[in-house]
């Protein structure tokens, strides 16, 4: 028996990284999967995109653990296609029970000055607007199934705490902590439990491809090169994440709602 049984889960950013970890950790514990991501660059970080053949891995890897997994090419910021999904995934599936909004991008810059009008408005259109859509298309599907659910936003560590040259990802992330509290004060009464998780630094394509956090070292060495973790790390893997995931999923966080949860190592409590 899993945790899970029975219940369907809908995550952005499911090509790899973050959001292959959570598909896979929630398909273990009985959960069905819908999965979308991009499956393209974005305009302006040098991380390389996600790719329809990463897509398709997830499927692989969530049917070798017994699932269902429906994929799906697309844009957290295409409300057309969001919506377009959550009926296909009402109809396949009857229900959405977890809402896993992970997608997101990085790029820094020296300052917040420097920072290219294109880049801030990408960043925030992806992660802030982004998780907006995806959340405007779903929720009323979990509203008509009327059997309760969870929410989860990925925000970060940096929601609450400032990285110098990021100022873009910084407020994108803050917002969707504050969004996360509207939605859980909105959607309490239906027993749709909504809270953010604000994973430090990850083991991820978007933190070691790319080279950004070598250039955020650069440019930011006080910053980035400083370990202030607790715990005896250097980064994140990405399990760490998957592990809140699944409990934010389960009936044991059933009274657990409007909660930012830092899963950093102890680095915002240095």
């Amino acid at each position: 028996m899993g945790r899970l049984d029975g219940k369907v889960a809908v995550i952005s950013g499911a090509a790899r990284g973050q959001g292959r970890s959570h598909a896979v950790a929630l398909a273990r514990e009985g959960a069905s999967i819908v999965g979308f991501d991009i499956c393209e660059p974005l305009r302006t970080v040098t991380t390389p995109g996600s790719t329809s053949d990463e897509l398709e891995e997830t499927a692989r890897l969530v049917e070798a653990e017994g699932r269902s997994c429906l994929t799906m090419k697309a844009d957290a910021r295409d409300l057309p296609a969001m919506k377009a999904l959550a009926a296909r995934t009402m109809e396949e599936f009857g229900a959405v029970d977890v809402l896993c909004i992970n997608h997101g991008m990085w790029n820094v810059a020296a300052n917040t000055w420097e920072t290219s009008e294109e880049h801030f408005e990408e960043t925030v259109d992806v992660m802030l607007t982004g998780v907006f859509k995806v959340a405007k298309a779903f929720i009323p599907g979990m509203l008509a199934a009327d059997r309760g659910g969870s929410i989860i936003l990925t925000s970060s560590a940096n929601g609450f705490t400032p990285q110098p040259g990021a100022a873009a990802y910084c407020a994108a992330k803050a917002g969707v902590i504050n969004m996360m509290r509207v939605l859980a004060f909105e959607l309490g009464p239906h027993w749709i439990r909504v809270n953010a998780l604000c994973p430090g630094g990850v083991e991820s394509p978007m933190l070691l491809e790319g080279g950004t956090v070598e250039r955020a070292a650069e440019l930011n060495p006080r910053y980035i090169t400083n370990n202030r973790h607790l715990l005896p790390i250097e980064w994140l893997p990405a399990k760490s994440v998957s592990d809140a995931v699944v409990w934010l999923a389960s009936e044991e966080s059933k009274f657990v709602t409007g909660v930012e949860l830092p899963i950093d190592g102890g680095w915002t409590a240095y």
